[in-house]
C-alpha cells in the first residue's frame, strides 16, 4: 500500500512537468518596425531618362528613390509580375538608354 501511496505524487509530478513543456511561450515579440515602409518616388529620378544605365547609376537611382530595392529591365528580360512599391523599376533599349522609369 505504501508503494501505491508514493507512485501516485510521482506520477502526477511527471504528468505535470511533461504538460509544461507543451506550453508555448507568452512572451510577445518586440515591435522592431519603427515606421512603415512608404512607396518608392519614381519621379525623384525621371532626370535620368536618356542615360544608358549601369550598376553605379541604379543604387544613386535607388537612393534617390527612396526604395528599398531597384532592377533594370532590358527589352528581352522576364520580369515576376508581383507588384512592390518599395521596387524601382529602370527600363531601358536594347542600348541600355533608359526609356521609362517607375515603381512597382
Amino acid at each position: 500500500m505504501s508503494r501505491i501511496n508514493t507512485f501516485i505524487p510521482v506520477a502526477l509530478a511527471m504528468a505535470a512537468a511533461l504538460i509544461a513543456g507543451c506550453q508555448s511561450s507568452t512572451t510577445a515579440a518586440p515591435d522592431t518596425a519603427t515606421e512603415p515602409p512608404t512607396r518608392c518616388d519614381s519621379d525623384a529620378v525621371r532626370h535620368l531618362i536618356g542615360q544608358i544605365a549601369t550598376p553605379e547609376l541604379l543604387n544613386q537611382a535607388r537612393d534617390q528613390a527612396g526604395a528599398s530595392t531597384a532592377r533594370i529591365l532590358r527589352p528581352d528580360d522576364i520580369v515576376t509580375l508581383e507588384y512592390n512599391s518599395q521596387r524601382l523599376n529602370i527600363n531601358t533599349d536594347s542600348a541600355m538608354k533608359i526609356e521609362r522609369i517607375n515603381c512597382g
